[in-house]
């Protein structure tokens, strides 16, 4: 399949930007430019505004039980354009294609679940004091929306924000990822193949502050989503509480694991090792900080050791590989430096690393033992496949370290007891906690972080109130 160039998706049309200008899209697995995407100008800006309130228009005042059914028509498309949107992310991204199938079909997953979600955005009737008197609740959609969205998942992530927002009734412009926007293509394409009008989905690329600094501030839009780092997201939540904006931030992460000395070591070594290296470790819920108690400590190390040796490192399109290549050069190096900076500290290198070949972005799957918290990566996110081993000896002074940081989005524990899942579950103070399996990220349930990993959620019902304002009305009949 030859690799498409990606243009920009505007009032329901595919367009080229207003100036011609193009960004390189790199593959990942050798370095090399394989393709380019529209680089939104100021005018396509606008003309993204202009179809956004459009679009609105329209969208709101479509019953909520033909949007399901147009939202519900496009996860349909999108499932049976599986195969080639998985390699099309590949490509871009450079994550295995088992997992790129995987984030595909969860996409098509979202879309239900926020489409049935939304045909049950109840208001309510309120008790009066009076009998002539009528007290009730409404929903509607909050207006225009702006999504910025990450390379890391670049079609989940996307439709995280769009899903609930086209649920709620809202239209959005979805910010999408210069780094990986092929796959995003083929997802509005399903949307514009479903029959979503125009203007109520549209997607730019470009210079992010560019973007940022015209829409989020614009009078149009009224909500606004992103998903990046903690400096980022400040700057931006700052920017829309300016202009009374409503906003979700998901954020940074730096999740911790504590493993009791009562765990099941080789359950846990299982499925962590797949949770950390999962798209190289490039995710903001990878667990990171593993604390694991001083009678299980070598148990675990061994284990979690023997399975890192194990994996397949290589080109995500072949068959059998577990981990790709890091992004870009510029991750690769961060995330050699934090490993230096910890190795010159005390850290021991377990197994991994150092760069693999010179040809593409691999990184070998690292384990640090001996860690402490004076070292940057203990502090940093890694946001690379690197698993940081430290011992405790009492579960208060894991739940203690686990909350150092001020980060809260993922976190992760294993125990058999039922009374250490519950002081758990009480005391490390996380958006999510999973004890026993990894258990984050379902279409039902809540996603999001607490302190500086961001606030609002983009999973389960949760989701599609950031996009609701809630009206009261009361009426006196007399």
């Amino acid at each position: 399949m030859a690799y498409p160039n990606t243009k920009l998706y505007i009032g329901g049309e595919w367009s080229d930007a207003s100036g011609g200008k193009t960004l390189d899209v790199v593959n990942p697995i050798n370095g090399e430019v394989i393709g380019n995407v529209a680089h939104a100008s100021r005018t396509d800006l606008e003309r993204a505004v202009q179809a956004v309130a459009s679009g609105f228009k329209t969208w709101s005042a479509t019953s909520a039980f033909e949007r399901y059914k147009v939202i519900r028509r496009a996860a349909s498309l999108l499932r049976d354009r599986l195969e080639d949107a998985a390699r099309l992310l590949t490509t871009d991204e450079g994550k295995p294609l088992s997992e790129s199938r995987l984030e595909v079909n969860s996409c098509a997953d979202l879309l239900d679940w926020f489409a049935e979600e939304g045909r049950r955005t109840y208001g309510r009737v309120i008790p009066s004091r009076g009998v002539s008197i009528q007290q009730y609740a409404v929903k509607d959609p909050v207006g225009p929306a702006v999504g910025f969205t990450p390379w890391n998942f670049p079609m989940s992530q996307i439709v995280r924000k769009l899903g609930p927002a086209i649920s709620a009734g809202c239209s959005i412009i979805i910010k999408g990822p210069e780094e990986a926007p092929a796959a995003p293509a083929v997802l509005f394409q399903c949307l514009h193949d479903a029959g979503v009008p125009a203007g109520v989905v549209n997607l730019v690329f470009g210079t992010p502050s560019e973007i940022s600094e015209f829409l989020v501030p614009h009078p149009v839009i009224r909500k606004v989503s992103f998903t990046g780092s903690v400096q980022v997201g400040k700057h931006l939540a700052s920017l829309a509480g300016l202009h009374m904006k409503r906003v979700t931030m998901e954020l940074g992460g730096h999740a911790p694991v504590i493993v009791a000395d009562d765990a099941n070591i080789d359950a846990a070594t299982t499925a962590l090792v797949a949770a950390k290296f999962r798209n190289g470790g490039q995710v903001c819920i990878s667990p990171t900080r593993f604390l694991i108690q001083t009678n299980v400590h070598d148990e675990f190390v061994d284990s979690f050791v023997k399975k890192t040796k194990a994996l397949k490192v290589g080109d995500g399109l072949a068959d059998g590989v577990q981990v790709g290549p890091l992004i870009n050069e510029r991750r690769r190096a961060a995330v050699e430096s934090l490993i230096e900076d910890a190795v010159s500290k005390g850290a021991k290198i377990e197994t991994g690393g150092h760069r693999i070949g010179n040809s593409g972005f691999f990184f070998e799957p690292t384990v640090l033992t001996g860690v402490t918290t004076e070292m940057r990566a203990m502090n940093e996110e890694p946001f690379g496949p690197v698993a940081l081993v430290k011992s405790f000896s009492d579960l208060g002074e894991a739940i203690e370290e686990a909350g150092r940081l001020p980060f809260g989005l993922g976190s992760y524990a294993w125990t058999s007891s039922a009374s250490n899942a519950r002081r758990l579950a009480q005391g490390v103070q996380a958006g999510m906690l999973s004890i026993n399996h990894i258990g984050l990220g379902l279409p039902e349930t809540p996603y999001g972080g607490v302190r500086d990993s961001g606030y609002g959620y983009e999973g389960g019902s949760e989701a599609l109130e950031a996009y609701m304002n809630t009206r009261f009305i009361t009426h006196d009949a007399n």
